[in-house]
């Protein structure tokens, strides 16, 4: 899941300071599990924005949408969006953007800092486990990211710095290319951490746009 966190309070008040109605939107999937920017948060953030600015502020509306990163459900603020003069998103990055191609002519602020894609732990407590790299390499590493556990984003085996499977950058940080060689080894694949993966293309360096597979002929009807 994508893991967010609020911006600063006085950063928010500082973008939308000077607009008289401004609407929080928030986002009803990941950042409403990471307790950043669900319903909860919107009504949070309006409260402490009124208090703060007092009643000679700005006035905030509040909604929320099943997925800012979806058009389908971005319809749903058509007819609400029109009485602002700007909108705060609390989604992540691409539910921003979406949000802003929405409605171009409404200036769009963040209210949240995408943080990482990660998995959940526990209640509140999330663990980065992917960087979105865009050559993904884990059946050659047993399932360990080197790019994101890697303190180096090592893809060919570690440094010179490994030392008792820590990494050379604090004795907390688990060596990345050590859990992965203990992994192949446990599960008799260690051959695999001598084979040599190619430079990573980046891919996520630029702006992509995918396409699954069976919807080829549909994006292509749709002028795509």
């Amino acid at each position: 899941m994508i893991v967010a966190e609020r911006k600063p309070f006085d950063e928010i008040k500082n973008m939308v300071s000077g607009y008289k109605k401004v609407l929080t939107v928030g986002c009803g999937t990941c950042v409403a599990v990471c307790l950043a920017g669900g319903s909860k948060e919107v009504e949070t953030l309006n409260a402490e924005l009124n208090l703060s600015f007092g009643k000679d502020g700005p006035e905030f509306g509040s909604d929320t949408v099943e997925r800012q990163c979806d058009m389908e459900f971005l319809a749903a603020l058509d007819a609400t969006v029109g009485g602002y003069d700007a909108l705060i998103s609390m989604a992540c990055g691409a539910g921003i953007q979406f949000l802003a191609e929405r409605f171009p002519d409404k200036p769009v602020f963040p209210a949240v800092n995408t943080a990482f894609i990660g998995v959940n732990l526990d209640v509140g407590w999330y663990e980065e486990k992917c960087r979105a790299c865009g050559s993904c390499v884990l059946g050659m590493t047993g399932g360990v990211c080197p790019v994101t556990l890697c303190a180096k984003s090592l893809f060919n085996g570690p440094c010179g710095g490994t030392n008792q499977g820590s990494c050379e950058i604090n004795k907390d940080q688990p060596c990345a290319w050590h859990q992965i060689h203990g992994r192949l080894a446990d599960q008799g694949r260690l051959e695999q951490i001598i084979e040599i993966s190619p430079p990573n293309d980046w891919r996520n360096q630029k702006p992509r746009k995918v396409i699954q597979p069976g919807y080829g002929e549909r994006v292509k009807s749709q002028g795509q």
